[in-house]
C-alpha cells in the first residue's frame, strides 16, 4: 500500500491518502480516543504517540498532532497504523445500527444552507483535509462545526467570514452571520 501525504493549511494537521476508500459515505471526526469507540482505525491511530485528532473522509485521513511533537517523529507511526489497519480487514467504522437522523424536518432555509454547504463548501475544504458541518441556524446566525484540518486552522476564521458567510448571505437573505461552533 502506497500512502500519499499532503500538507494542509493547518500546520498541526497532515492529510494521508491511502489510495483506497476510507468512508463510503459521510465523514467522522474524533478528538480523543474516548470518542473513537466505533472506529478501529481511529483507535489504532490514537495509539501513535502525539496524535490528538483523527478525521476520516471519503478517500483520506487527516491527522492532527500535539503541538509539542514534530511531524518527522509521528509520521512513520501513522503510516504504519494506516497500513496495519487496512491489512487487518477490520472496518473503518463498526456498524452498531445507530442513525444520525434527528427525525426533525428542516426548514426551507436550513435545506438551502445545507445544500450550499454540501455542493460548494465541503468539496473545497475536503481538498485541504477537513470538513465543515452544519450545526444550527437561529435568528440569522449559521453555526458550523469545523473538523479535521479546518479545526484550529489559522485561516479558518477568514474562510468562515470572507468565504462561507459572504456566499450564504448572497444566496440566502435570511443569513446574517456565520460562526464556528465551540
Amino acid at each position: 500500500m502506497f500512502i500519499q501525504t499532503e500538507d494542509t493549511p493547518n500546520p498541526a494537521t497532515l492529510k494521508f491518502i491511502p489510495g483506497v476508500s476510507v468512508m463510503a459515505e459521510g465523514t467522522a471526526h474524533f478528538s480523543a480516543i474516548d470518542d473513537a469507540s466505533a472506529s478501529p482505525l481511529a483507535r489504532r491511530l490514537f495509539g501513535v504517540d502525539g496524535v490528538c485528532g483523527v478525521f476520516l473522509g471519503g478517500d483520506f485521513i487527516s491527522i492532527t498532532k500535539d503541538d509539542s511533537r514534530e511531524w518527522f517523529t509521528i509520521k512513520p507511526g501513522v503510516l504504519a497504523a494506516i497500513m496495519e489497519h487496512f491489512a487487518s480487514g477490520l472496518p473503518v467504522i463498526e456498524d452498531h445500527g445507530q442513525s444520525d437522523d434527528e427525525g426533525a424536518e428542516d426548514s426551507e432555509t436550513v435545506k438551502q444552507i445545507k445544500h450550499l454547504l454540501d455542493t460548494r463548501v465541503r468539496p473545497a475544504v475536503a481538498m485541504d483535509g477537513g470538513d465543515i458541518v452544519f450545526h444550527s441556524f437561529d435568528d440569522g446566525v449559521v453555526t458550523l462545526y469545523m473538523q479535521g484540518a479546518c479545526a484550529g486552522c489559522p485561516s479558518s476564521t477568514a474562510t468562515l467570514k470572507m468565504g462561507i458567510e459572504n456566499m450564504l448571505r448572497h444566496y440566502i437573505p435570511e443569513v446574517q452571520e456565520v460562526r464556528a461552533a465551540n
